[in-house]
């Protein structure tokens, strides 16, 4: 959708009043619908518009288990709730003041007759994009004195609406940020002149062998809790944000999870975000914590290594369950047979891979060792189907969503409300690699989750930065 467009609404038949001349008319493509079903209450005081062919293709997509089914239902159904109470106001418009709790205060128009407008010869009349973009020329020709706009999700539908002159937008409105570089990072560095500014009255003090500092300045009002903040230099600090209240915070010292004393599961972090990571993942008060980083920088390993501690040695967890979105890079390679576990088998080369690396963490267990360990954990590992996970409730379990940035918000709401009692989720993901269709950066699930989680205290978020995998994977995401 058009960002916030402005003025005050009529109806499309009213188009002589200044008023109404003022406010657009927006044509929705199908895509629109089936990807956020209540998208025809965000367009605040401008009118929105349904050809038949939407309506067609909604049918046509009804059926089914999947997301876009499930939508296509969902948008009929407000359909259908929003003509239940229009009677016979269909031709001057239906208002949606009241079915959108005035959320939008513009009106729904459906096409309620025949409209055969000229295309170029090239387009063929029989395919329902083109059709759509036949109702577009109809109502430019019919309101000269207003904008009318194609929103669509499909960028070739964009394209050729712009080719034929007509003004076409993407829908922007379940955009989280606008520009994911501003996406909290969960980490800050503090300025060298910090402890000038924030360092008189400080109170400090232990408890259970980490250091608190209270300190007081203008920065405070701006940190959030959990979130990281370190400083460089001699005496170097690195510390997590406990708690702010007004212009005062406390902050508390980290364990060291560099140090091989402090290892888990026999893995050490290799750099000052991986040992952000490993605290917050290794913090039973924390409930819900958010990876994000490109490949090989340690995002799985280190959940797993923390998982496997917290339900092997500590036992805090019973057991670790996976899941993860099975969109393919490639081509599908259609049904796969066996159980939920086997048929899940072959999207999960990254647990095993990495498995494979904590297994030979413990040099002195032998090979029989090794085999005995190897067969405990996969006792303890789940891994688990996003399909059947509607109506489930995990209690005192470790969650690990893999390739969370294939997820919508949607599907992310889902997932996170499965969690019972002494449950920990963790989302990992990178969101520079979305495989699913209609998904950016800027609205996918785990760019959502990041947002609306941050400053929560129960709640972590880090971004990785330095990838740790190899020297040439290093290499090749730098200049491939």
């Amino acid at each position: 959708m058009a960002r916030k467009p402005a003025a005050s609404s009529k109806t499309v038949a009213s188009s002589s009043s200044t008023a109404s001349s003022r406010c657009k008319i927006f044509v929705l493509d199908t895509n629109v619908l089936m990807h956020d079903p209540t998208s025809l209450f965000r367009f605040e005081e401008h009118d929105v518009f349904l050809p038949m062919m939407v309506l067609e293709e909604l049918d046509n997509n009804k059926k089914g288990m999947s997301e876009i089914s499930r939508n296509a239902r969902q948008a009929s159904r407000t359909l259908d709730d929003i003509l239940a109470h229009a009677g016979d106001e269909i031709e001057g418009g239906i208002s949606l003041e009241t079915p959108s709790s005035k959320l939008a205060t513009g009106h729904l128009f459906l096409q309620t007759e025949a409209i055969s407008s000229e295309l170029p010869q090239a387009l063929p009349t029989s395919k329902y994009d083109n059709q759509i973009l036949a109702v577009v020329f109809h109502l430019q020709r019919r309101y000269p004195k207003r904008s009318v706009i194609l929103v669509s999700k499909d960028i070739n539908m964009r394209i050729k609406a712009r080719t034929l002159g007509l003004a076409a937008e993407d829908y922007f409105n379940d955009k989280v940020l606008e520009d994911t570089d501003l996406l909290y990072t969960g980490v800050r560095e503090l300025p060298a002149d910090f402890w000038d500014k924030h360092g008189q009255g400080m109170e400090s003090g232990k408890r259970e062998g980490r250091t608190y500092y209270r300190i007081k300045g203008p920065l405070c009002s701006h940190l959030l809790v959990n979130e990281f903040v370190y400083q460089e230099g001699p005496q170097p600090l690195y510390a997590l944000v406990r708690n702010v209240s007004g212009k005062s915070a406390e902050l508390e010292t980290l364990i060291d999870f560099t140090h091989p004393k402090n290892n888990v599961w026999g893995i050490t972090a290799r750099n000052r975000e991986q040992n952000f990571a490993l605290n917050l993942l290794m913090d039973p008060e924390v409930d819900f914590i958010t990876l994000l980083g490109q490949a090989g920088t340690g995002k799985t390993l280190l959940t797993l290594a923390a998982g496997l501690t917290q339900v092997l040695e500590t036992k805090q967890y019973s057991e670790i369950i996976m899941t993860r979105v099975t969109v393919p890079v490639g081509e599908d390679i259609g049904f796969l047979p066996g159980t939920e576990e086997e048929k899940m088998a072959p999207w999960m080369g990254a647990l095993e891979d990495n498995l494979d690396v904590l297994n030979k963490t413990d040099d002195e267990a032998g090979d029989w060792g090794r085999a005995a360990t190897r067969d405990l954990i996969r006792s303890r590992i789940k891994v688990k189907s996003l399909n059947f996970m509607r109506g489930r409730t995990f209690i005192n379990k470790y969650l690990i969503i893999d390739e969370a940035q294939n997820l919508t918000p949607k599907q992310m709401k889902t997932l996170i409300t499965r969690a019972g009692p002494g449950t920990k989720v963790v989302c990992l993901g990178n969101i520079a690699q979305i495989d699913t269709p209609y998904l950016t950066e800027g609205s996918s699930g785990l760019t959502y989750v990041v947002d609306r989680f941050k400053g929560w205290t129960h709640s972590g978020h880090i971004t990785l930065q330095r990838g740790e995998r190899s020297r040439l994977a290093d290499h090749a995401a730098e200049v491939l």
